[in-house]
């Protein structure tokens, strides 16, 4: 441990911190490069990049983005699909997940451990062994080819609820609950206005990744959209690279999976600004 000091001690503060900003600077540029890669490739039309990659961009960024528009797969309904989707099962994900974790946390009963066991085994399970059943509860709930089953079953997220709970623990004094029942206010009233913003910068993560990984989604969309007008982005993205050679243009599939990053991208921007404003407004100081 001395020596660590001494060598810590003998290299100026300057240093280390030009160190570390080339460090960070490296890392970024290796995540940034790909994005780069998709933005100039959204640029090129077919014929130029079956010829190689260049870093220069080229001229046919509006020439793909109108074939994509004026091709045969609806673009916008599949926008609209996704963001519905994705909206909805990132909202209701942390919402009700936030509520689990706060009935869990906040209230003494009969086969509590066992409860929180349960969830926490039910996200062990994989999506794809019980992709099978779940087609068929669909199917006779007749639910098939639409939104619905991709949205209200993202009420049950143990992976969101385990978070949430963690964070709960370490952030919720049950003091405010204990005073808020005092004052009068019922059960949905204090966690509407005691916990939720005190659980905003956790719920801000969430959010976030909920949208992310709704609006990525293929597996499960894939099964149940049959109908080019419901299907969400990721499923026309497939069905596009999918196309046969008459009609395979992979300027098409670049600029169109480059404008399906930008919502993503918009949505963690917004996002970001309320988990910095709920760490300051939402702490607790004991």
């Amino acid at each position: 441990m001395e020596e660590n000091r001494k060598v810590s001690k003998g290299i100026p503060v300057r240093t280390r911190r030009v160190i570390s900003y080339i460090v960070l600077i490296f890392f970024t540029l290796l995540c940034l490069i790909w994005f780069y890669i998709l933005l100039i490739n959204s640029t090129r039309s077919h014929a130029e990049m079956t010829k190689g990659f260049t870093p220069i961009p080229s001229t046919h960024l509006i020439d793909n983005w109108m074939n994509l528009v004026h091709g045969t797969l609806p673009i916008f309904n599949g926008f609209i699909n996704s963001f519905i989707v994705a909206g909805g099962a990132a909202v209701l994900a942390s919402y009700f997940s936030a509520m689990t974790a706060y009935a869990i946390h906040a209230y003494e009963f009969k086969g509590k451990a066992a409860a929180s066991a349960f969830i926490l085994a039910v996200m062990m399970v994989p999506t794809q062994v019980t992709a099978l059943g779940f087609i068929k509860l669909i199917n006779r709930m007749k639910l098939d080819d639409t939104l619905i089953p991709l949205i209200v079953p993202a009420i049950a997220a143990p992976i969101t609820y385990f978070y949430l709970k963690q964070y709960m623990e370490a952030n919720l004094p049950m003091s405010l609950v204990e005073a808020a029942r005092i004052d009068g206010a019922n059960e949905f009233r204090t966690f509407n206005s005691i916990v939720l913003p005190i659980m905003r910068p956790a719920m801000s993560v969430q959010l976030i990744f909920a949208f992310v990984g709704s609006w990525n989604n293929y597996f499960t969309p894939a099964l149940i959209l049959h109908t080019d007008v419901k299907k969400t982005l990721p499923v026309l993205i497939a069905q596009l690279r999918g196309a046969d050679w008459l009609r395979f243009d992979m300027g098409q599939i670049y600029i169109m999976i480059a404008a399906s990053i930008f919502p993503v991208v918009i949505v963690y921007l917004i996002m970001s600004k309320f988990i910095v404003g709920g760490i300051s407004s939402g702490a607790v100081k004991g």
